[in-house]
């Protein structure tokens, strides 16, 4: 027996429509390249990608064309979200930090038929553009007399591009499970590899980050968090289906614009990864400043430090949300809210909880198991390879012969983690990365985490390395603030910190660690180059 209710096949233009009509004066703030402090409304924002699909479909582009952005965090970007996919074309975020093979690569797995470029990545595209052939038109998101001199083919503005455009534009309806939006993997092993959303899947995603991320209807949002990276963290589709005033900073990431920023739009919700808030408490800490303003955060990205917390907690007062998840999952697998049990706790103890990943969101199962592929108890002790399955969880990758999932249904993340009883979930490791020494296990994160809490460490990085003996052992590779550290300063600060025997054999200081496209720690490239050094000596 079916229920008797409506059908509903959600297009994700609908959300931008809700807002039109919900929320239609809520600010939408942008930081352009120029500097330049931009606002519009929801209202707005729903017009002009009104305007731009039917452009799209006057052009001759139809349901099922990938259309690409190369751009920053912006207004015209969001109306790229919603004018691009809300016509049935799907929206392929480039990432602007690829090496451009990778770029080449991405471009012409997807098939762009139109680039949408920012100004600034004008001549990323010309150093390629003798090799992504398909690219019919490069839109500029910027005034028509503001494009720069270039050799691009077919350029247009988006302004002129959009200027006839229907404000009255009624989109059409489309399958639930149609195409909407396509992003790659940073590809830090072999090429990136294309995960395809659907209408249905960002939908429901977005519905339940809502609850799962703590979100209020008077929140504002600063959202650092890239618009090519997963969405944005689903961000520009659930901040219109609440009706949040977004602040996006553009390309000025640094301390002191991004606390101007805040202070100025009196922002209380930030979103980024912990670079960009190291940053950002720097430079709060070198002009005893506080963030007044923001009352809670979402972390993600790469492991939360207990300094960062605690910083950011007993500073500046703000209730930090770590969250987990990769391109895969669209990306949101697992929160961890700080809930009233947390705040009973003692402060040391809130800490480690916090420290977690957090537990499954709605609609998400998560297990562990063995290397023989059986189940391992939720204990907080036993540790494994993550699995996870879910309505916004891939299925198969972009154009691949077979399923990502096995036969049922659950997708192997990568990860070591422990779930305990709770339902808190833990990431060990990378698999890739997790330190086999002796038979025994050695977490890279938890040696980094502890490195960081020193003072003088701004980052550490920690691989494992062949070992005659061991099989591997650990070397810490650190970036200091500039005061003179050692080897055996940094031993002794870790002494009491983790067990004995998973203190690196060696540290070595370097002036910056290599990072991938998402801000990510090339792992990879510090154990080649390091390769040799413990059977050499």
């Amino acid at each position: 027996m079916k229920g008797n209710m409506q059908s509903w096949g959600p297009n994700v233009a609908q959300i931008i429509e809700h807002a039109r009509v919900n929320s239609p004066n809520v600010e939408v703030v942008s930081r352009l390249v120029s500097g330049e402090i931009h606002r519009t409304n929801y209202s707005e924002v729903c017009i002009r990608a009104r305007k731009l699909g039917s452009a799209l479909l006057k052009k001759g582009y139809k349901e099922g064309d990938v259309l690409a952005s190369l751009a920053l965090n912006s207004y015209r970007h969001l109306e790229a979200y919603f004018g691009v996919s809300g016509i049935g074309a799907v929206m392929h975020t480039l990432n602007f930090r690829l090496h451009p093979e990778q770029l080449v690569y991405v471009i012409n797995h997807a098939e762009d038929k139109i680039i949408f470029v920012e100004v600034p990545f004008i001549p990323l595209l010309e150093a390629i553009k003798d090799s992504i052939s398909d690219v019919q038109e490069f839109v500029v998101l910027c005034d028509k007399g503001e494009i720069p001199e270039n050799s691009l083919n077919n350029v247009i503005s988006y302004e002129e591009f959009i200027e006839d455009g229907d404000e009255n534009f009624i989109w059409p309806k489309i399958d639930e499970d149609a195409a909407c939006g396509l992003c790659y993997t940073s590809g830090t092993t072999g090429n990136p590899k294309g995960v395809l959303y659907s209408h249905k899947s960002n939908t429901l995603h977005a519905l339940t980050a809502i609850s799962s991320l703590d979100v209020s209807s008077d929140d504002v949002i600063l959202m650092v968090v890239p618009m090519f990276h997963v969405n944005a963290w689903s961000i520009p589709f659930y901040a219109p289906l609440v009706g949040l005033k977004i602040v996006m900073p553009g390309m000025q990431m640094e301390g002191q614009p991004l606390y101007d920023l805040i202070d100025g739009e009196n922002v209380t919700f930030a979103f980024g990864v912990p670079t960009v808030w190291m940053g950002l408490l720097g430079y709060c800490k070198s002009e005893n400043l506080v963030l007044s303003s923001i009352k809670k955060t979402v972390i993600g990205g790469s492991a939360l430090s207990l300094s960062l917390l605690k910083d950011l907690h007993e500073t500046h007062d703000i209730d930090v949300i770590q969250g987990w998840g990769m391109t895969e999952t669209s990306p949101l697998g697992t929160t961890n809210l700080v809930t009233p049990e947390m705040r009973k706790m003692p402060k040391e103890e809130m800490y480690q909880l916090q420290l977690k990943q957090g537990r499954a969101c709605y609609g998400v199962e998560l297990k562990i198991v063995d290397d023989s592929g059986n189940d391992l108890p939720n204990d907080g002790e036993a540790q494994g390879h993550l699995l996870i399955r879910g309505p916004w969880v891939i299925k198969r990758y972009f154009k691949a012969e077979k399923d990502a999932t096995d036969k049922n249904g659950w997708f192997d993340t990568g990860d070591i983690s422990t779930i305990d009883q709770d339902g808190y979930m833990t990431i060990v490791d990378r698999a890739k990365d997790v330190i086999k020494t002796g038979g025994e296990w050695i977490s890279s994160i938890d040696l980094e985490n502890a490195a960081v809490s020193h003072p003088d460490v701004v980052e550490a990085c920690v691989v494992g390395l062949p070992h005659p003996k061991w099989d591997e052992r650990p070397l810490m590779v650190i970036v200091t603030n500039g005061n003179s550290l050692s080897k055996d300063d940094v031993i002794d600060f870790l002494t009491d910190k983790v067990a004995k025997w998973w203190l690196p054999d060696e540290v070595v200081f370097v002036d910056e660690l290599p990072h991938g496209a998402t801000g990510k720690l090339l792992k990879y490239e510090l154990r080649d180059k390091y390769e040799n050094l413990y059977m050499e000596n």
